[in-house]
């Protein structure tokens, strides 16, 4: 919450400047004393400056400045001077007391203040009426209490604003960061998966069959620097690295190239009429791919896999089917079928995850297109 008070204490005091004020405040106060009222001799001017005098003191120490003020004035009354402009100056300081002073001592001494003129008042005889106008000062007080109020009200809305704002970048920065590891996740864990795989075929055939054992050689070299590649181009978005290298956005576009350098007996059949996809779309659509052909490397075994995308009236429907021996220690909950999830989820769309009755394992997401326009 906002501890340091309104705005005005933060501006500069500058004491020439409240000097100059309180001279400007007393001589208005004995010009004015002077038209209204013509039995003011020097003692009583001089009252009346002090009284100005007084808020010299009105931003630095509001206490003192009531405590001035309010003395100047009780003595002006109590020595049968006529009621005039100097309680002004009693009025100016309850309302600075009101806005700068917020402790107990605030109310305390707006209210001996007030009880003093009434004092003061009955020693230099005053009448009913007179004693009455003392009343008034409740007013500059109530002006200046609902001051600070207001202020404080703005001062609270413009801290809440800011906590709003630094939670809605906090989280921001969380869910890119979330974002950054799930793509990490996929780019890791899908060429890790490839170059495992032909890295057995290559030592499996190595002696016997050279041609092949290269060709999976090759494979492992392309994978890794695509690899590389693209975690530099993903980190680079993080790191704001201009030296990163620019690879386009990963896409259903880019699916045939995918399952070809997986090295995985896969077919992929596209229907329906592609629509003009969003960004988002786009990429969580090539992520679910690879996150189950990755699976597909370290769990089915020897297996044929189907990759179907589906253009539909305002979805688009990818399904990665495979016949291998299922999911086995992964049941479902490791992290790249719950990084799946994540990301449909984070697009408005459902997928679906399991064992099929026929054997082997299904992936079903059904992504809205119509919710990214």
């Amino acid at each position: 919450m906002h501890r340091h008070g309104p705005p005005w204490r933060g501006i500069p005091r500058h004491p020439a400047a409240d000097l100059a004020f309180a001279g400007l405040v007393a001589a208005i106060l004995c010009l004015a004393s002077a038209h209204l009222h013509d039995r003011i001799d020097g003692r009583g001017y001089a009252l009346i400056t002090a009284a100005a005098a007084g808020l010299y003191f009105r931003r630095r120490s509001p206490l003192a400045a009531l405590g001035v003020s309010t003395a100047a004035t009780c003595a002006y009354l109590a020595l049968g001077y006529p009621r005039g402009p100097i309680l002004g100056t009693v009025g100016w300081s309850l309302v600075m007391l009101a806005r700068l002073v917020r402790t107990r001592w605030g109310p305390v001494a707006g209210g001996a203040a007030i009880l003093a003129l009434l004092a003061a008042q009955l020693v230099g005889q005053r009448s009913a009426t007179d004693l009455l106008w003392t009343g008034w000062l409740l007013v500059p007080w109530a002006a200046g209490t609902a001051i600070r109020y207001r202020w404080e009200a703005i001062a609270r809305a413009t801290e809440d604003a800011r906590s709003r704002r630094d939670y809605e970048e906090s989280r921001a920065t969380y869910e890119e960061r979330l974002r950054i590891a799930r793509d990490v996740h996929d780019v890791v864990g899908h060429a890790l998966s490839v170059i495992n795989m032909q890295a057995g075929v290559a030592l499996h055939v190595m002696d016997r069959q050279p041609g092949q054992a290269e060709a999976a050689l090759t494979v492992i070299k392309r994978t890794s620097k695509d690899a590389l590649d693209d975690l530099r181009a993903t980190l680079a978005v993080y790191r704001q690295d201009p030296g990163a290298p620019r690879r386009p956005a990963p896409g259903i576009a880019q699916l045939a190239t995918l399952i070809d350098e997986s090295g995985i007996d896969a077919g992929l059949t596209v229907t329906g009429e592609r629509p003009d996809l969003p960004a988002a779309v786009d990429v969580t659509a090539y992520r679910i791919v690879q996150e189950s052909l990755t699976n597909v490397l370290r769990h089915a075994g020897p297996a044929r896999t189907e990759v179907r995308i589906d253009y539909q009236p305002g979805a688009v429907v990818v399904e990665i089917t495979d016949d291998g021996r299922g999911p086995g220690e992964d049941d479902g909950t490791g992290h790249g079928l719950a990084g799946m999830r994540e990301r449909v989820a984070a697009v408005n769309g459902t997928i679906d995850i399991g064992p099929r009755p026929e054997g082997g394992f299904a992936v079903l997401a059904r992504i809205p297109v119509e919710a990214h326009p």
